[in-house]
């Protein structure tokens, strides 16, 4: 975990296509890039820089977000977001994010993003799963 520094960057693009709209996520009604698919963007960019400097057996998992979705992007254009390691605080990430279209920026905020054991967060989820059932 001692590669993890501010400052460090990291990125995801996409190409919008219609399963990335929000008339058909239902997030909307337009045939628009909806701003779930550009959080999941967001929260790809942080994943992508983390975990391929963790451990074997960590991981690392969205906590939190706060992000503005400031424009709209048509069906057809490329999308690139970018989360820069802001503050590493033990197990807990904070990013800037953002995304911008071919045109203009289309999105910002922070998000935060905690390592986890991955063995232990599934028993813990097992465990959940199993007393649910009962």
């Amino acid at each position: 975990m001692d590669k993890l520094t501010p400052g460090l960057v990291g990125e995801a693009k996409l190409l919008v296509t219609a399963t990335h709209t929000a008339s058909h996520l239902g997030s909307g009604g337009v045939e628009v890039l909806s701003t779930p698919i550009m959080i999941a963007l967001m929260e790809d960019a942080a994943r992508a820089l983390v975990d391929p400097k963790l451990e074997p057996g960590q991981m690392s998992v969205g906590v939190n977000l706060n992000v503005s979705h400031l424009a709209a992007t048509p069906v057809g254009m490329q999308v690139a977001a970018r989360a820069q390691l802001l503050t590493v605080d033990r197990r807990k990430l904070t990013f800037k994010v953002e995304a911008h279209d071919e045109k203009e920026k289309i999105g910002e905020g922070t998000h935060t993003r905690a390592i986890i054991n991955l063995e232990h967060f599934m028993a813990r989820v097992h465990e959940k799963a199993r007393t649910n059932n009962r």
